[in-house]
């Protein structure tokens, strides 16, 4: 392929982007999800991100026969990713990205295939490896679930105290995780000030309820400090260093 060495594979992505999010309606999906490799739909689907593969391989420098072969592999692999996916449960949010990694993965592997230069890979796979980029991958994992369930039993001695009626089902937990994310990705970049910022746009969307009531004010600092203290001081190493 011509230009940069990721010239075509961003092309492949850009493609799948294309026809996965900008040429496929709601109703596509739904005759999809309903009726399987039958739907008519899924077969267009399908023929589109051929399409877009076959044109994205020709800018990319291939030669016509070669972009053609390409693109049928990848037309025949996306109709049977979506096939599968046809059989999944629609509101899951692990099958969307299991689907979109599955599709990545086929145009990683055309990629590699067309090009035959697998070089990069090993120099991504030593840079994965490194034992500092491992370590973050850690501190990442760390602040997500384990935090959770770690919070959640230093609190249980108050929790069901308190009235959560009106609250979305999951919804703290799920923003506690985002919380940390952010609060650990904010101290890897040394940027400590949006972090006050968070806790301040916290504590502001909490203030009619902090006001009313002075056990679940309490309760909330007490839960909220383990979040953000726990997270800065996860000794994680930032990635070069």
């Amino acid at each position: 392929m011509t230009g940069a060495p990721f010239t075509g594979l961003l092309l492949l992505l850009l493609a799948h982007l294309a026809g996965d999010f900008l040429l496929q309606s709601a109703a596509w999906v739904h005759d999809k999800q309903v009726r399987g490799h039958r739907s008519t739909a899924l077969y267009l689907h399908a023929g589109i991100h051929g399409g877009l593969a076959c044109l994205a391989l020709l800018v990319g420098g291939q030669p016509v026969g070669t972009a053609i072969l390409g693109a049928a592999f990848i037309t025949v692999t996306h109709f049977g990713i979506d096939v599968l996916k046809s059989q999944a449960p629609s509101e899951r949010i692990g099958y969307f990205i299991a689907d979109q990694a599955l599709h990545v993965g086929v145009l990683v592997l055309t990629w590699l295939w067309l090009t035959g230069d697998a070089a990069w890979l090993a120099l991504a796979t030593g840079w994965l490896l490194r034992p500092e980029v491992l370590l973050v991958a850690l501190a990442y994992g760390i602040v997500m679930r384990p935090f959770s369930i770690l919070i959640a039993m230093i609190m249980r001695r108050w929790s069901h105290g308190v009235d959560n009626s009106g609250t979305l089902a999951d919804a703290g937990a799920r923003i506690g995780m985002l919380e940390r994310f952010l609060v650990l990705t904010f101290v890897l970049a040394d940027q400590l000030v949006p972090i006050g910022f968070l806790l301040a746009a916290k504590s502001v969307l909490r203030f009619g309820d902090l006001r009313e009531d002075r056990s679940y004010c309490q309760f909330w600092w007490m839960a909220v400090r383990p979040h953000s203290c726990l997270t800065d001081r996860l000794p994680a190493p930032r990635p070069g260093t």
